[in-house]
């Protein structure tokens, strides 16, 4: 009778627990009344339950059980390894083996992947064992967590690496910019925390208790927040270890989900979901293929992550996010195009911030930044639904034009500000999303997201420039921030005396990142040098290859150095023994500027046939590493822009039969740069008169 009644106990907690799962509402309470101690083999029905395979076949039955892979005696060797670690009697050790390299081999074969030694396969499976499951059962709960929970691409280098980077980056950028600058990439500490869902480091019991809620969450992308939170945790000891190697860090950060404890896991869950409110949607929307049961590859993605400066968000987001009540992610759009394109149209609610400024004016530049961040505030207390907590960069949507906004972005990180987005696709994705919303009939009050600075509707157009609408009658109402733009930019002195305590992250900002440069009084004409002024005769008879001339669009298919690792350029020297060789001729003290917008504080030191560049280093004053190295012979090309006649870019290459190959390309803004590109010229004729004469 006593069997009987537990028997139907049983039944019924099965079924609650099915019916809590299936629900997807069940709350912290309902999980603990549900999920208890129990017994080895109902904690198996419960994962099973979990991972929808309880009462599933037998899926190894098809195969006839060769163990003849490539890499079969590394699978062997890791099987056994496993089983070693677990203690068991000898009789059980042979056949947990032949398990677990069982359950390996056929993975690897029926999804034509090869095992590698980086692979976390043997501690997902570590905590399946304890179970005590067939070896059926065994494989079904391992194929749904590798379906289900660990990403695709989890290998060095991988897509899921760079998207936790991001959003590391989006809530804690003083944590990820200590990381970048140590070189530590988040696939070194943490690509077996994500392989193995944190099985590789905790404490089995722990394990379980962090799989219980992982599992009746459903929510694959909850293993992102879980591993910012450990990091988050760590983050004083992290700061501290400024003076450490970057194996040690790499070691403590790898170890540190072992501190953790049972009783730790319903905080850390609770942290989790807290930052996951914290986070833009897109971070997931446009991530959806890293999980999933297709064998197709990831595909090429619009964005590159490992390139991205920082997360991308999309236009429906954007558009949505602020019409919703005050729980959740509000973004405070920041438009930095042109002037002139800003006033043709923008988004209604949108502060407008003219990148151009960064270099044209930096004094004007940091009073608009000053304003913006006061616009966000009295926003932000007004309850103005152009209000957001969360600082999204909008620019044009070309990259030729968008380098400049990345400098701006690149400004906002390196003062460590939280929050900080980037529109992805810029205003032409704004107004192709608005022109699609129409043709469907989604939205019949598109319109009034686009006005111009007259207050007007401004036309909407398709990303091929095409006006798809007449303007509106003119009697549009301009937005609070459209307001606070105008007014907040003023130069006027009433304007500077209010302005009062702003948002800004008081840590220093590091020597590296600063954007306080000697910027020349003189005004500096547009052409620096004239081509017409060129001196020498052809060399060999081939036409030279080296000219200097204004540039009105980067060359963006052409290679820049930046490409280049900076762990192949670490040599390391004291800039001023070498600015006092006898053979540096000329000293120009300058900023690199790389394509994402960074700038690094650098000398350049020109010699008699190179061109030397020594990059310094922040955390050693008075030492550098010498970035690049170009023979004066190479230069093909020296342009400028004619808005930006400080911004030079040297291209490098080789003439023969085919024509010029670029090889390496160089921007620098460099202060007085009409009279350092002068005697860089100078420098290139000599050599060249000398190539020809000897």
């Amino acid at each position: 009778m006593a069997d009987a009644v537990e028997e139907a106990l049983q039944g019924s907690w099965d079924q609650d627990l099915a019916e809590a799962l299936d629900s997807g509402g069940s709350d912290m309470e309902m999980e603990r009344g549900i999920v208890q101690e129990h017994s080895v083999e109902q904690k198996a029905k419960t994962w099973k339950i979990a991972l929808n395979v309880s009462g599933k076949g037998d899926s190894l039955s098809p195969w006839d059980g060769v163990l003849d892979l490539p890499e079969q005696t590394l699978i062997h060797n890791r099987s056994q390894q496993l089983i070693d670690q677990l203690g068991v009697s000898e009789d059980e050790r042979s056949e947990m083996v032949s398990d677990v390299e069982s359950v390996i081999t056929f993975y690897c074969k029926s999804r034509n992947i090869t095992f590698t030694p980086e692979l976390s396969w043997p501690h997902l499976l570590k905590p399946l064992l304890g179970l005590r499951l067939p070896r059926s059962d065994l494989y079904n709960c391992f194929y749904a967590i590798m379906n289900k929970y660990i990403p695709r691409d989890c290998v060095p280098n991988g897509r899921p690496f760079h998207l936790y980077r991001l959003l590391l980056q989006y809530h804690e950028p003083e944590l990820c910019s200590f990381l970048d600058t140590k070189k530590i990439t988040p696939d070194s500490y943490a690509i077996n925390w994500m392989g193995s869902l944190f099985s590789s480091h905790c404490l089995p019991e722990v394990t379980q208790a962090l799989w219980d809620s992982y599992f009746q969450q459903t929510d694959p992308f909850l293993i992102f927040f879980l591993m910012l939170i450990i990091l988050v945790n760590a983050k004083e000891t992290i700061l501290t270890q400024e003076g450490d190697n970057k194996e040690d860090i790499i070691k403590m950060l790898e170890t540190s989900p072992s501190l953790l404890e049972s009783e730790d896991i319903e905080d850390l869950f609770s942290l989790a979901q807290y930052y996951q409110t914290k986070t833009p949607l897109s971070l997931r929307k446009m991530n959806q293929n890293l999980f999933g049961s297709s064998l197709v590859a990831l595909k090429e993605e619009d964005t590159d992550l490992s390139q991205a400066l920082c997360l991308p968000v999309s236009v429906p987001e954007i558009l949505q996010a602020n019409q919703l009540q005050q729980e959740g992610v509000r973004f405070f759009v920041v438009d930095c195009r042109p002037a002139e394109q800003y006033n043709a149209g923008h988004l209604s609610t949108a502060f407008h911030l003219d990148s151009d400024l960064m270099l044209q004016n930096p004094s004007e530049f940091a009073l608009s930044v000053k304003s913006l961040l006061e616009a966000q505030k009295q926003s932000l207390e007004s309850g103005s639904i152009a209000s957001g907590e969360h600082l999204c960069f909008m620019g044009s949507g070309r990259e030729e034009e968008d380098m400049y906004m990345n400098m701006v972005l690149a400004h906002f990180l390196q003062k460590n500000k939280e929050y900080v987005s980037i529109a992805k696709g810029g205003f032409m994705a704004l107004q192709q999303h608005l022109v699609d919303m129409n043709v469907e009939g989604l939205d019949s009050s598109y319109v009034h997201w686009i006005v111009s600075t007259s207050g007007s509707h401004s036309s909407l157009s398709s990303a091929d420039g095409d006006s798809l609408l007449s303007p509106g009658d003119g009697k549009g109402v301009k937005s609070l921030v459209n307001k606070m733009t105008f007014a907040l930019k003023s130069k006027s002195v009433n304007v500077k005396e209010k302005m009062i305590s702003f948002i800004e992250n008081t840590s220093a900002p590091v020597d590296r990142m600063s954007f306080n440069l000697p910027w020349p009084e003189k005004v500096i004409p547009d052409r620096h040098v004239s081509s017409s002024d060129r001196v020498g005769k052809p060399y060999r008879g081939v036409k030279p290859v080296f000219s200097i001339a204004d540039e009105e669009e980067y060359d963006t298919d052409e290679i820049d150095s930046s490409s280049m690792s900076d762990d192949d350029r670490k040599e390391i020297v004291n800039i001023q023994t070498w600015i006092n060789k006898p053979d540096v001729k000329h000293h120009i003290p300058c900023n690199e500027v790389k394509e994402t917008g960074h700038m690094f504080p650098s000398h350049l030191l020109v010699t008699a046939t190179h061109m030397y560049c020594l990059r310094e280093i922040a955390s050693r004053k008075g030492f550098a590493y010498i970035q690049s190295r170009q023979a004066l012979n190479s230069v093909v090309k020296i342009t400028s822009k004619k808005k930006h006649p400080e911004l030079i870019t040297f291209k490098f290459g080789t003439n023969n039969s085919a024509g010029v190959e670029i090889s390496a390309v160089e921007r620098y803004l460099i202060p007085n740069a009409g009279d350092a590109t002068k005697v860089i010229k100078q420098q290139i004729m000599k050599v060249l008169d000398a190539l020809e004469s000897s």
